[in-house]
């Protein structure tokens, strides 16, 4: 069986300005990155504006488990079918963070025969999108402590500094660090924190801003540290808005690729679901709503986490209006829920089908509350017996959801013709009614127990004394207002990954609160989850190589 980095090696890859013919883009708005990537220009977004816009298809999962749910493969593959199909569709999707890429995930470019390639160029620096986000976060600590050591005009509290580094790699080192050490030329002395690339607030400010003139705004109101007497410090006041959309010129621009059978794909921007708000940029989005009839995209891990932020922030901020929700799941991810091991995945096990089936019928319930139409996709397995799957559909049909079975790894646009037949008739037939799940005006507390309540299915919430200190502080700043982002586990309901299926009678526990006041939202992290992973016991960049012709090998 050939591997997904097997796969696309092997693909024959058209040149990029053919792609972007499909969506009647002419070369000249394109900027090129080789023979197979570009960016798309600032005229095309500008001038397309007054099209149109197509139908917007979020994908979205069940809980991931170690069996894989395949939420990627399925995008990209319903895309593939829609092509097929002779409709002009476009994907929408994230790009891939080094993090994954070499710890416990591997690649994140699809797989199978439903794959974005170039699937190693994407998989690794891509664009430099995220080495440039990397850099303005970076830039923005250095102008912060170099004030501070240059005579402090602002009056900065060094122990109320609450920027924190980034490195888009997982790295558990760096969560904790001290900054400053040696001579008193070498600066102040302080306690500092690294996070990954994906969780810091310029990502997603990035992918929430309009235009460049919205990028600038946005960075000019974070909040990078309160003075002694506990007044805000904003990137503003450090004079270093400038200079980080410098760096951004280029990285707000959406990229073009294309997939396995050369269906369009513009993928930009990469949050994380778990720890940020796991979208793709609204610039991405919008273009391609005006580039195409039909837009693929999707929203990262399981639905509690990606598809509530998708809604509840994303589309609240950028004014979107889904029209139709695909939710991916799988027989051998609903029998792990149910208490099958692992290993006994591939044997049917009704019993454990029906006790694991629950966490898919809470995803359905919980995307009821926003008034889209739902299709739920069954990735389709070899193991999966007859009777497993009929159990999944009869299951979905009974809650009004309609039913499809995906087989787009193993035959990629083919396989998915059967869901994207039952997406056009759902698109076609049900309208949406989308709403937010809760108003802007409700109080930040009220949200976070309403997505925990509802969402979750948690009894309530408890808050660490810091949690409720800086809670009224951002209220008193007047973020009262404010979307929440809410980071937690994505292997469970709870904050507990642990607590599988459908876990009733907890409460989740809030340790910290900050606002990103630039991306316009109030992050709240729940239980022990953090926002610079580590790296597994085996990971990932142990497999990886480059042959004696420059090929990689071991990717994914």
């Amino acid at each position: 069986m050939k591997t997904d980095i097997e796969i696309a090696q092997e693909a024959e890859l058209f040149p990029i300005q053919e792609v972007a013919e499909n969506l009647d883009i002419p070369k000249e708005d394109l900027e090129f990155y080789g023979k197979y990537k570009a960016k798309l220009s600032e005229e095309l977004l500008q001038r397309t504006k007054k099209n149109k816009d197509g139908k917007l298809v979020l994908v979205t999962a069940i809980n991931p488990t170690p069996a894989g749910e395949g939420k990627t493969t399925t995008s990209i593959g319903l895309g593939q079918a829609f092509g097929l199909l002779k409709k002009k569709a476009v994907l929408a999707l994230r790009e891939p963070s080094l993090g994954p890429c070499f710890g416990i995930k591997g690649g994140a470019a699809g797989g199978g025969y439903a794959q974005v390639v170039p699937m190693e160029e994407l998989n690794l620096h891509f664009t430099g999108d995220f080495h440039a986000i990397t850099s303005a976060n970076n830039l923005l600590a250095a102008l912060l402590d170099n004030h501070i050591q240059q005579g402090n005009a602002l009056g900065i509290d060094p122990r109320q500094v609450v920027w924190k580094r980034c490195l888009d790699m997982n790295d558990r080192a760096l969560r904790n660090i001290v900054i400053g050490l040696g001579n008193k030329m070498d600066g102040m002395v302080r306690e500092d924190h690294f996070i990954i690339t994906v969780a810091s607030e310029i990502m997603a400010i990035l992918c929430l801003a309009e235009d460049m003139q919205d990028l600038k705004k946005r960075l000019s109101k974070i909040i990078v540290a309160y003075t002694f007497d506990g007044k805000p410090v904003t990137a503003e006041d450090l004079s270093a808005v400038g200079a980080m959309a410098a760096l951004l010129k280029d990285a707000i621009k959406p990229n073009l690729i294309q997939t396995l059978s050369h269906t369009p794909a513009i993928v930009h921007g990469g949050p994380f679901a778990n720890i940020a708000h796991g979208c793709n940029s609204v610039r991405a989005t919008k273009a391609a709503l005006k580039l195409a009839d039909i837009v693929v995209t999707e929203a990262g891990f399981g639905a509690d986490l990606g598809a509530e932020k998708f809604f509840d922030i994303k589309c609240r901020k950028a004014g979107l209006h889904p029209d139709c929700v695909v939710l991916v799941a799988t027989v051998r991810a609903l029998k792990y829920n149910g208490g099958a091991p692992k290993a006994e995945l591939s044997s049917e096990n009704l019993k454990a089908l029906e006790k694991g089936i629950v966490n898919l019928e809470k995803h359905i319930e919980n995307l009821k509350k926003y008034q889209v139409p739902i299709v739920v996709a069954l990735n389709s397995f070899v193991t999966d017996s007859a009777a497993e799957t009929e159990f999944v559909a009869d299951f979905c049909r009974a809650r009004g959801c309609e039913f499809a079975l995906s087989e787009v790894w193993e035959h990629g646009g083919e396989g998915g013709i059967e869901l994207a037949k039952k997406t056009l008739e759902t698109l076609e037939q049900k309208k949406s009614e989308f709403q937010v799940l809760y108003p802007d005006e409700m109080g930040l507390k009220e949200k976070i127990e309403t997505i925990a309540k509802e969402i979750y299915g948690a009894e309530g919430v408890t808050y660490s004394s810091a949690a409720e200190k800086e809670l009224k502080r951002i209220t008193e700043l007047g973020m009262g207002g404010f979307p929440v982002c809410l980071a937690k586990t994505q292997y469970s309901l709870s904050d507990d990954p642990n607590r599988l299926g459908r876990p009733e009678g907890f409460t989740v526990n809030v340790r910290e609160v900050y606002a990103s006041a630039g991306a316009g939202f109030v992050v709240a992290v729940l239980g022990t989850i953090m926002t610079m992973p580590g790296l597994p016991k085996v990971p990932a960049a142990n497999s990886i190589d480059v042959d004696e012709n420059g090929s990689i090998t071991g990717l994914f």
